[in-house]
């Protein structure tokens, strides 16, 4: 449960309560520190009560940006910087916790969406990961919840553009759309073993958010 902003000491923080079960993922969380995520400060339990510490986000989250504020819009070069930089922090963060769980069930709650193989076996894998990425990727470009399997019928019969939030027409090239679609398609396929290693995302999405950059200059 979030709690909401505090003032602690000299800078802002976020406090959110949490249960006993992942007590052992604050303490993982603890050793992992990067400018890609926001850090935790402290984390404390006692008794009943559970408290994580964190940095505070003062542009809110990335939720907030795609789906509820209507006022304004992400711009392209955000949305590719946004993925590349969440790319950048996945191996730090929830794929270092799923290689420390001993079951594959500690650190669930770190996906944001459910694979296949989890709702099969209960199991989070390496791979379960990217295809939650693959998930936000869909987010970034429609600024929609479209189900996985719709957007990759979409995908194959070449409408790709149907995916594409209205906004963004015209403000990026037909390669650098397609190779984004490319991407979440290929962290969406069914077989684990089918989805993009880390390294090889980053790769791609850090080409396109250059080209990105460049267009925006």
């Amino acid at each position: 449960m979030y709690l909401g902003r505090f003032f602690l000491s000299d800078e802002d923080v976020a406090i959110k309560r949490f249960n006993k079960v992942a007590q052992e993922e604050a303490k993982a969380v603890w050793k992992l520190q990067s400018q890609r995520l926001a850090n935790l400060i402290r984390y404390c339990y006692e008794g009943d009560e559970r408290l994580l510490v964190s940095e505070f986000m003062p542009r809110q989250t990335l939720a907030k940006h795609l789906f509820h504020w209507d006022t304004h819009s992400l711009s392209w070069a955000m949305r590719i910087r946004v993925a590349l930089y969440l790319a950048q922090a996945l191996e730090l963060s929830c794929f270092g916790l799923i290689k420390n769980s001993k079951d594959g069930k500690s650190y669930n709650t770190n996906l944001a969406f459910t694979p296949p193989e989890y709702l099969i076996t209960g199991r989070v894998i390496l791979e379960s990961v990217m295809y939650s990425f693959g998930t936000l990727l869909l987010d970034l470009l429609s600024r929609k919840h479209i189900p996985p399997s719709h957007a990759l019928d979409l995908i194959c019969s070449k409408n790709f553009r149907r995916l594409m939030d209205s906004c963004l027409e015209e403000h990026f090239s037909n390669a650098d759309g397609a190779e984004l679609v490319r991407l979440a398609s290929h962290c969406l396929q069914y077989e684990p073993r089918d989805r993009p290693i880390i390294k090889s995302l980053v790769t791609s999405l850090g080409s396109i958010e250059k080209d990105a950059e460049k267009n925006r200059d």
